[in-house]
């Protein structure tokens, strides 16, 4: 317990309205997240061991700059391992996550994952986005999984255009390292940008991204 607690100071350090079952959910979820890695490996053996800053805090970039609002949809395109989605619908309780990928064995872990948290307000599906069909959420999620250009294409159809939060309209919102200069010129897209080294100051999220684009 104590190697946990000191792991979850890496999001304590940033975030410290929590509730008691969120802070079991995230100090459990390191463990549970050691455990299925075993058995199937979604996650690389080096990033394993710094979990809660590589993996967590990342996905929480997010919740550092969007409030989501109660009854909020969410779609995480590509979700692997369950990031951001994971981190997020732990932070965010009264939003409803819907986590998508199209390999199995990664999706059989994200649900191994959500039935040990004890999550209710996930859900998740062995499927491409742009596979998906008949359904809008709000906000579309992903993290480093495609090109934007690629990204918009499949988030697009899947966004309602009735507003959510207070702040920002329903859209896009991604995560990228490096150098994003001929990326989204390919994209034709004119994203917010904003530098996740200016929200934590950790030296990993050096050259780190947050991309909005609203539909």
């Amino acid at each position: 317990m104590e190697e946990a607690t000191g792991k979850l100071e890496v999001i304590t350090r940033h975030f410290t309205d929590f509730s008691d079952l969120q802070i079991s959910q995230f100090t459990a979820l390191g463990q549970v997240y050691q455990e299925w890695n075993e058995k199937i490996n979604v996650i690389s053996r080096k990033d394993i061991d710094s979990l809660y800053e590589r993996h967590v805090l990342h996905s929480l970039a997010i919740a550092a700059v969007f409030k989501f609002t109660r009854g909020t949809e969410i779609i995480d395109i590509g979700t692997g391992g369950g990031f951001p989605g994971i981190p997020l619908s732990i932070f965010f309780p009264d939003v409803q996550f819907h986590l998508v990928d199209s390999i199995g064995k990664k999706i059989k872990v994200v649900d191994e994952v959500v039935k040990a948290l004890q999550l209710k307000n996930v859900t998740t599906q062995h499927i491409r986005a742009e596979e998906i069909k008949n359904r809008k959420f709000d906000f579309a999620v992903s993290r480093a999984v495609a090109p934007l250009k690629d990204l918009w294409q499949w988030s697009n159809p899947l966004l309602s255009k009735k507003k959510k939060t207070d702040d920002f309209k329903n859209g896009l919102i991604c995560m990228k390292g490096g150098d994003l200069t001929q990326e989204i010129r390919e994209s034709g897209l004119k994203p917010h940008i904003w530098e996740i080294s200016g929200l934590f100051k950790e030296a990993f999220f050096m050259e780190k991204y947050l991309l909005y684009i609203p539909v």
